[in-house]
């Protein structure tokens, strides 16, 4: 897997928007992943330093439309913080 397939997209939510002011950010990630996929991804992708990766598994949620009714996808999350000295990432700047 490369660092591409590792990151699936960034998690915008208003609780990831908060730690934006801290160089805490939330992403989407693949399954299979672990922390030091994640890390290694992270700095490829976005040229950063990451101090800690967190992860969790979310389980999908019960939705029903009229008759019909089901789960939504499970997905797995990563809350990356970067390091103090590492520069924040610009994508995500203007957004907070």
């Amino acid at each position: 897997m490369n660092a591409y397939d590792i990151i699936l997209k960034p998690h915008l939510t208003e609780k990831a928007y908060d730690g934006f002011a801290a160089k805490k950010y939330v992403f989407k990630v693949h399954r299979d992943a672990d922390k030091t996929m994640i890390k290694k991804a992270v700095e490829e992708i976005f040229k950063v330093k990451v101090k800690s990766v967190n992860t969790v598994n979310v389980r999908g949620k019960f939705k029903t439309q009229g008759r019909t009714s089901g789960y939504t996808p499970d997905f797995k999350k990563a809350v990356v913080q970067l390091t103090a000295e590492s520069a924040a990432i610009r994508e995500f700047e203007g957004l907070s």
